[in-house]
């Protein structure tokens, strides 16, 4: 009986390690046979851990105006850095961290034009493994890493990230827009075409797959899944450079005598309807935004009651009745509606005036009497919606609004008021529309921004086409609506006459509203929002123009008439609209070259023979940087900066220059800058030929540089 004890603790030894056994060759059997281990797909997990997946960042589209100059562009930065742990190094004949501290140091400090002593209290931070080197190791450009890596200096690298640069500055800042980088360096549209075309612009991104050792490093010889990136589309705008500089510096001249809320001025051909130019105020830099701007463009997101233009509309719904006669006569001054009294902006009035006559002095009382005698509010409606009125018109930009037509039958002094403009309430881009319809014999031209879309990765252009209406209006009244409007602002009795241009067959009309905020209209001196819209030349209308502005810091119906002198004139110089202005002013355009490696002298004297202003920055004598760049466009007077090799840099003479070409001066030196005012410099804190030093701040004062109202002819104000 022992000896069977004895074996029976053996045995039952044996039968366990015959189990684990067992269950070991199954646990062996389960990981080679299985496809999942406990739900796991081990292939999956270790492709995971030794899979690496980079994306492949589209480059996004370029905008560029009507001339192929860059309004926006996609610009790569680079941030430097420096390796500092030595376990990097594995051949010490080739280093891959810094060395030698004090060298390092001294070549980077003359590079970045910064202080040696700050340079190596980076390199000799202690038990870091790499460091960066602040504002001036960082926004580097594709010149400045060269000039770094020809230092041969061992553990320096990059870091490379992309922006979008906007060259122009605050240049049709609306139009264009803005867009901003996310958390994962996608760049995104947020207003204007960036962002009403980004998926356009932004492309596909592509991707990068590789095998990667411990290390990290790509392993040799490993397969490589490529999937490439798919470039944004490029887009080119309508925006005539050099006509929407034109209205941006009449902007600003009128901005200087009246501080106004907010103003725009916009023009567009005639027979296109391509925008060729919008100029807003305030504007902004899309490079650097301000956090108070409210971002809506006036263009189209402001709808406001219009004033005395709509009596343009008015007339023309009357004549298209066939029963309309600008002869019969009408007693001017007051209107009673019920309990109710409108005046004329002139409440005595002017006695018996016909109609036509009433339109030429903007009449309140001759819009209510037309609309009253050969209309009703119904048809009223029927032809404000015909020309384009409350609703959108469809422009390539985000957030348009539709404007509205809510006067109705069931009240008489509400669609009697509208007839001159009030109680409804329109968008600037809408009385260009309406405009177009005089301009063209009675066909509306769609307004639009976009000239053509170019695909840089097959090369295919989409052209964007002409949107002409079927004929909403006879010609015979599109004719008489144009003497009207040539009247209202070429006889010298009329309110509109400090519009007129002599020679230039401008033909407008002026508008005068007041603001209906909080459920009441305004009251007090500038509380009204003013504007023009006209076209010329008179019987062959080219270009249609629309201004407007609200809240002047002083009231003057004749607020917009220097701006919008100044903007006709040089347009039809520009554009040859009169061969005999032409032969008097010549304005010419040239398409810059590249002037970079040349000597400063020669291209000095070839950029003066041309008619153009040269600033030149710096006492080198071989040109290293330019502005504007090659392939863009100036005109006669335009400045053209030159940046040379010299070390010494000496202040300019900016006193009469814009706001525009100040603060292209001061990005191209490196400088901060301060600016109080609006119009143009007439002071600066820094004297003309003072060496630049790179800690200088240059503070500018922008005043009015024309006597406005000294040019302006005394005649009554609507």
């Amino acid at each position: 009986m022992d000896v069977v004890k004895n074996w029976r603790q053996p045995k039952i030894v044996l039968l366990v390690y015959l189990l684990i056994f067992l269950i070991l060759i199954g646990q062996f059997a389960y990981l080679s046979l299985s496809p999942k281990i406990y739900g796991f797909d081990l292939k999956d997990f270790s492709e995971e851990r030794t899979t690496v997946t980079k994306k492949l960042l589209a480059k996004r589209g370029t905008i560029y105006d009507s001339e192929g100059n860059v309004l926006a562009i996609d610009v790569t930065s680079y941030t430097l850095i420096a390796y500092l742990d030595s376990s990097r190094t594995t051949d010490e004949d080739n280093p891959e961290h810094v060395v030698d501290k004090e060298l390092t140091a001294k070549k980077l400090s003359e590079v970045l034009d910064a202080p040696y002593d700050y340079i190596l209290s980076r390199l000799q931070k202690e038990g870091a493994y790499q460091v960066e080197f602040g504002s001036y190791g960082s926004k580097l450009t594709e010149l400045d890493k060269i000039d770094i890596e020809t230092l041969d200096l061992p553990g320096l690298d990059f870091i490379e990230s992309s922006k979008r640069f906007y060259p122009n500055g605050t240049f049709a800042s609306y139009i264009v827009g803005y867009a901003k980088s996310n958390e994962e360096g996608q760049i995104i549209g947020e207003l204007g075409v960036e962002s009403n075309y980004n998926e356009i612009l932004e492309g596909t991104d592509g991707k990068l797959l590789y095998q990667k050792d411990p290390a990290g490093y790509q392993i040799p010889d490993t397969k490589e899944n490529r999937v490439e990136a798919i470039d944004g589309k490029d887009i080119y705008l309508t925006i005539d450079s050099s006509v929407q500089r034109f209205l941006e510096t009449a902007v600003e001249l009128a901005v200087e005598g009246y501080d106004p809320e907010w103003m725009i001025m916009v023009t567009m051909d005639a027979k296109t309807g391509e925008i060729l130019g919008s100029a807003t105020y305030p504007s902004f830099d899309a490079n650097n935004l301000p956090s108070n701007m409210n971002y809506q463009n006036p263009l189209i997101s402001y709808a406001y009651e219009p004033g005395s233009v709509m009596k343009t509309y008015t007339y023309m719904c009357a004549m298209e009745t066939g029963l309309y006669d600008g002869n019969t006569k009408y007693k001017s001054g007051r209107y009673r509606v019920g309990p109710n009294v409108v005046s004329d902006w002139k409440p005595a009035g002017w006695g018996m005036i016909t109609y036509d006559t009433g339109y030429m002095y903007s009449s309140n009382v001759g819009s209510m009497n037309v609309a009253k005698n050969y209309l009703s509010a119904e048809k009223l409606r029927e032809c404000l919606k015909s020309y384009g009125f409350g609703s959108k018109t469809g422009i390539e930009l985000s957030g348009e609004l539709s404007g509205s037509l809510n006067f109705n039958g069931q009240i008489e002094l509400d669609w009697l008021s509208a007839s001159y403009g009030q109680g409804l309430s329109t968008t600037a881009i809408q009385q260009l529309q309406a405009l177009s319809i005089i301009a063209n014999d009675g066909y509306m031209v769609k307004p639009h921004i976009i000239k053509k879309i170019v695909d840089t990765n097959t090369g295919e252009e989409t052209i964007i086409e002409i949107r002409k209406s079927e004929q909403i209006v006879s010609k015979s009244t599109t004719d008489k609506i144009k003497e009207l409007m040539n009247g209202a602002i070429n006889n010298s009795w009329t309110p509109g006459y400090t519009y007129s241009v002599k020679g230039y067959n401008l033909i407008g009309k002026t508008g005068t509203a007041q603001i209906y905020e909080n459920g009441h209209y305004l009251t007090g001196d500038g509380n009204y929002i003013i504007s023009f819209a006209g076209m010329y030349p008179k019987d062959d209308p080219q270009i249609i123009i629309y201004a407007a502005m609200k809240k002047p810091s002083t009231y003057s119906a004749r607020a917009l008439a220097p701006s919008v002198k100044d903007v006709v004139k040089n347009i039809a110089k520009y554009k040859n609209i009169f061969s005999t202005i032409k032969e008097e002013t010549s304005v010419n355009t040239y398409v810059l070259p590249s002037y970079i490696n040349q000597n400063i002298v020669d291209v000095k004297e070839q950029l003066k023979e041309d008619d153009l202003k040269v600033i030149i920055i710096g006492d080198g004598d071989t040109i290293i940087n330019q502005y504007p760049k090659k392939g863009n466009t100036v005109i006669t007077k335009d400045k053209v900066f030159l940046v040379t090799n010299g070390k010494e840099k000496k202040m300019a003479n900016v006193e009469g220059w814009s706001r525009n070409d100040f603060v292209t001066y001061m990005n191209l030196l490196g400088l901060e800058y301060n600016i109080t005012g609006y119009g143009y410099i007439t002071s600066q804190s820094i004297k003309s030929g003072t060496v630049i030093d790179k800690d200088m701040v240059v503070d500018v004062t922008l005043s009015n540089k024309y006597n406005i109202d000294g040019t302006e002819e005394k005649v009554e104000e609507e």
